[in-house]
């Protein structure tokens, strides 16, 4: 599958190894992308990247996201799943810029003809593609309206090495704003281990 990372940081170089590793075709979409030369991966700019994918993924600030993929332009981003993975914060990291809502929701108000679909913000990049290195199994979690596009990012999950048992469909687009609203909490717990490598486990009640 052709997937184009928007954003060239910690998370977008780490998912673009994870799913060149699983075998798809990736490509690195940057504002800049000739200044770009220090990375291994492939990088185009934008409009480019997005030409390129069949499947986008949203890896940039959160508080520039959605003017970035304006920049893009709708048209060019209708019908393409996009994945968000990112979070607004404030400088300080003390607040988020959609208290009341989720970037995720206003990306899908923005381009009503993309599917959006949140995952994979509740955890370190390092996380993300190495399930497997935690102590045992943990939870990635999925919010969107489409259920087609959701059932391509959990296939593209399982390919980073999130089994089907780990993955929890949590609901339509509005749950993206748990999700994002975990960027506090997990902050307070990289706080108290003094590490950022960790996840969270969803564990039910035991059957009777």
């Amino acid at each position: 599958m052709r997937i184009g990372l928007l954003g060239t940081g910690n998370v977008a170089r780490a998912l673009a190894q994870g799913w060149s590793a699983a075998g798809h075709d990736v490509l690195l979409g940057s504002r800049h992308p000739k200044e770009r030369t220090d990375l291994a991966l492939p990088v185009e700019g934008l409009a480019e990247t997005a030409a390129h994918a069949e499947v986008l993924v949203n890896a940039t600030p959160g508080t520039v996201s959605v003017d970035l993929l304006r920049s893009i332009g709708a048209s060019a981003l209708a019908g393409t799943l996009l994945i968000d993975v990112g979070v607004g914060l404030s400088d300080d990291f003390t607040e988020l810029s959609h208290p009341n809502s989720s970037l995720a929701e206003q990306i899908q108000e923005a381009f009503p003809l993309t599917p959006v679909v949140k995952t994979l913000c509740t955890m370190d990049s390092t996380v993300m593609i190495a399930p497997h290195a935690l102590e045992g199994p943990s939870t990635v979690f999925l919010s969107g309206n489409d259920a087609e596009a959701k059932r391509t990012t959990a296939r593209l999950l399982t390919d980073l090495g999130w089994p089907p048992s780990s993955q929890l469909d949590i609901g339509d687009l509005t749950t993206a704003r748990g999700q994002e609203h975990f960027a506090l909490l997990f902050m307070g717990i990289a706080n108290g281990l003094g590490a950022h490598t960790f996840n969270i486990k969803v564990v039910p009640r035991a059957s009777d």
